[in-house]
């Protein structure tokens, strides 16, 4: 007779992934980065930002405000804590209603069918499965070639602060969104932020439309130090930091002192711990991310890997979800179906939003070549910036179409308030392939920003000024 497992799945990793492939068939609670460190605390703390902006603008809409504003920084952390630790919560309620078994332990790979795992105080378990999935995501991965570097945070610990982190200076070394993110609510809350950029500020992403979030930013008061790298961090007799950095361009040295330093490095996967390498996981062994199929299986069989351990998947929480759902089904036999990878919509958080579904500019340019794509695009106003006297000049948008046929949307870009929800729904054409003149048929909803990308009409190519006029 065939060998019985334990289990038909054992999954390892409690965050976004884990938990969809759980219930279909660590350091912090349940949830992983995106709950505990990450998209929930981060965009809770940009609402906390929008609403002082909110505020300025209400003076001119006939509010009567007191002159001085001062935010308290530990109401805003203590209710972002509490709400994240209700969903730490809601997430064990929800694995207990599913019949998943969940082991709050430190799990690693015995060979292609166990599991060993060993809770805090270093309790051994063994579980046997026909399936291990790995979904065990990242952590920040901090410098370790420069002095000082035990004195900052990661971006984990900013949100789980008691007291304001004060003058921060944020070290953007691997020109990671989330780095912006940050400097833009600090900054947004009234504190000072300076945020040093290595190279651009944000990798991956249209640069234009980077340069676009970053100009608002500067004009929102976040600092930038361009083209600098750090060289060490100092702990002071009174407490404070003091940040040496060099500016490449200049070569010169520059020192400076500030209450915390946050590193903003990107994320690492944590497969060292996981024993990957005696089972002959193939990993990438630059990145450390294991090497998986379109059906996110391994180099070794009944082991799969997904979500932000998967080499060149996109490190974000619905794709994780959405790819651990469709693979508890495939290995539940009940369906067949792929994560498809391609068009996922994402925004950054920054001050200003930025949305985006599809391509760049730069990496359509390079599939289609420089005639082979037509890009339209417009500078717009907000209807609620015009009273409250806001600068407009950054709020923009672009569609990127090939150029030949029926002139096919391959990427669609937008800056402005509510970029998320903007472009959620045009994230919807890209699964139809819908086509430039689609767009112009779709009759747009006035007054929004979203019914500019329904207008659209000016391409790049004739030179035109792109600034809409009238209403």
């Amino acid at each position: 007779g065939k060998y019985e497992y334990d289990y038909d799945l054992v999954v390892i990793g409690g965050g976004s992934g884990g938990l969809a492939c759980s219930k279909e068939g660590t350091k912090w609670g349940l949830g992983g980065t995106c709950v505990n460190v990450g998209c929930i605390p981060k965009k809770l703390m940009h609402q906390a930002a929008l609403l002082g902006t909110a505020v300025k603008d209400a003076k001119k809409y006939g509010w009567q405000i007191p002159e001085t504003l001062s935010h308290d920084w530990g109401t805003m952390a203590g209710a972002v804590q509490n709400y994240v630790k209700s969903l730490n919560w809601g997430h064990r309620v929800q694995l207990n209603d599913k019949k998943v078994k969940y082991l709050n332990m430190k799990g690693s790979l015995v060979d292609e069918n166990t599991v060993k795992a060993f809770t805090k105080a270093g309790k051994e378990t063994t579980l046997t499965a026909k399936n291990i999935v790995i979904a065990t995501g990242g952590r920040p991965k901090c410098p370790t070639n420069i002095p000082g570097v035990e004195h900052g945070i990661t971006s984990d610990d900013v949100f789980w602060l008691k007291n304001s982190p004060g003058k921060t200076y944020i070290l953007n070394v691997y020109s990671s969104d989330v780095g912006l993110e940050c400097a833009g609510f600090l900054t947004g809350i009234g504190l000072d932020a300076t945020i040093m950029v290595r190279s651009v500020a944000l990798r991956g992403f249209d640069q234009q439309m980077s340069g676009l979030v970053t100009d608002y930013m500067e004009a929102y008061g976040t600092k930038f130090a361009w083209k600098c790298v750090p060289r060490r961090i100092d702990k002071l007799p009174s407490g404070a930091l003091q940040v040496t950095w060099t500016d490449t361009q200049t070569d010169s040295q520059h020192q400076d002192t500030y209450d915390t330093v946050l590193w903003a490095v990107g994320r690492a996967p944590e497969t060292k711990a996981l024993g990957l390498d005696k089972l002959g996981v193939q990993l990438n062994k630059e990145t450390g991310k294991i090497i998986v199929g379109a059906d996110e299986s391994t180099s070794v069989p009944n082991i799969y890997a997904f979500g932000d351990i998967g080499e060149g998947r996109p490190e974000l929480t619905p794709t994780a979800i959405k790819a651990g759902r469709l693979l508890a089904r495939r290995l539940a036999g009940q369906s067949t179906q792929l994560m498809n990878y391609d068009n996922v919509p994402t925004t950054v958080f920054t001050p200003l939003e930025y949305a985006c579904v599809g391509l760049s500019e730069e990496e359509a340019e390079r599939r289609h070549g420089k005639d082979g794509i037509e890009v339209y695009h417009a500078f717009y106003k907000p209807l609620e910036f015009t009273v409250a006297e806001r600068d407009a000049s950054q709020c923009y948008l672009k569609v990127v179409c090939e150029s030949s046929g029926n002139q096919k949307i391959v990427g669609l870009h937008f800056t402005g308030p509510n970029a998320g929800e903007v472009t959620q729904g045009f994230a919807l054409g890209f699964q139809c392939g819908a086509t430039y003149s689609d767009l112009l048929n779709t009759v747009g909803i006035h007054p929004t920003c979203a019914e500019e990308m329904t207008k659209v009409h000016i391409t790049k190519r004739s030179g035109l000024d792109p600034t809409v006029t009238g209403c």
